[in-house]
């Protein structure tokens, strides 16, 4: 009896003692969603922006620009000269995406009114990096990097251009409207020239963005 009695007290004070250390007892903190969060974004003058369905077009001296919210959960409106971006009730990662939406909105007034210019780099040690690139200006071929005899060609993505410059050797320009094709056409040109089962701390030849932003001249 004394036995039993004494397992019983054992089982009943390792209970207790686990409710007690448990985070059942404690009341959760739930952080309170905001309200409205909203951005506004200034449209120029000489720029034309209509927003349907969380479909935004752009209309600027260099041309059109379309971007598709769709799987973002916000309201884009236009207001006079302004484009208000909001959401209601937006836990903290939703209420992120309202500055998401209203920095492309701002970047594609960006590139409709100025465009984006990326110029990069040929660095080589010995080997000397070779370009040819095409009469269209939408794709260019690299040849000789590292010595090898395999060619690579990069094709650009829609409405970027590719060209050579004129003032400073071994360097290609990149432009466009679309801050998004412009940048990753310039990446699919620096990882066509990555280096591979060598140390990238003595090989550092490749194509590298020395310069990046919009178009000042």
């Amino acid at each position: 009896l004394r036995s039993l009695v004494g397992s019983e007290m054992c089982i009943r004070d390792r209970y207790q003692r686990r409710v007690r250390g448990s985070y059942t007892l404690v009341p959760a903190l739930v952080m309170p969603k905001q309200i409205l969060t909203s951005r506004v974004v200034k449209i120029p003058n000489g720029v034309t922006v209509t927003a349907k369905a969380r479909t935004v077009h752009v209309f600027g001296p260099r041309g059109k620009l379309v971007k598709d919210f769709g799987t973002i959960q916000v309201d884009i409106q236009v207001r006079g000269k302004n484009v208000v971006v909001e959401r209601w009730w937006g836990k903290r990662k939703q209420v992120a995406t309202v500055r998401t939406v209203a920095s492309h909105i701002n970047n594609m007034i960006t590139g409709v009114t100025k465009g984006y210019r990326f110029k990069m780099r040929f660095v080589y040690a010995h080997f000397p990096i070779n370009a040819a690139i095409s009469d269209k200006k939408d794709s260019i071929e690299i040849r000789n990097f590292l010595g090898e005899k395999v060619v690579r060609r990069v094709t650009m993505l829609p409405g970027v251009t590719v060209e050579r410059s004129e003032k400073v050797k071994d360097e290609i320009i990149l432009e466009g409207n679309d801050l998004n094709n412009v940048s990753q056409s310039a990446a699919n040109i620096h990882m066509s020239t990555l280096v591979k089962r060598k140390d990238i701390r003595k090989f550092l030849d490749g194509i590298y963005v020395s310069e990046k932003g919009p178009i000042v001249d």
